[in-house]
């Protein structure tokens, strides 16, 4: 069962244990607000730039998910804490092949 978040209108936000792990998503998607965050916060996207990587979502959703984490700023940034150390520990455990190439 889809429980609607507040600080966001229930149409935008919404947390299903099933879906995504419980993390809030846009209503309707997998798309997790931590995704938009991210383009906003880390890679200095407009909201605009953000709806034209993701053409199926509005700009309200957009602001939604802004507002939310806003709203929710500790979960959301405890969220892509954990995913930045899962990425850490993956790029340890299995290094770029890559690298090796550029030494040829």
């Amino acid at each position: 069962m889809s429980r609607a978040v507040s600080s966001a209108p229930s149409e935008f936000i919404s947390q299903t244990p099933d879906i995504c792990g419980g993390a809030p998503v846009i209503a309707g998607t997998r798309i997790r607000v931590s995704h938009i965050v991210h383009r906003y916060e880390r890679e200095r996207q407009s909201p605009d730039e953000i709806v034209q990587a993701y053409p199926h979502l509005t700009l309200a959703q957009v602001h939604a998910a802004l507002a939310f984490y806003y709203s929710h700023r500790e979960l959301v940034d405890q969220e892509i804490a954990s995913s930045d150390e899962l990425l850490l520990r993956f790029k340890q455990a299995y290094p770029s092949k890559l690298s090796d190439h550029s030494k040829l």
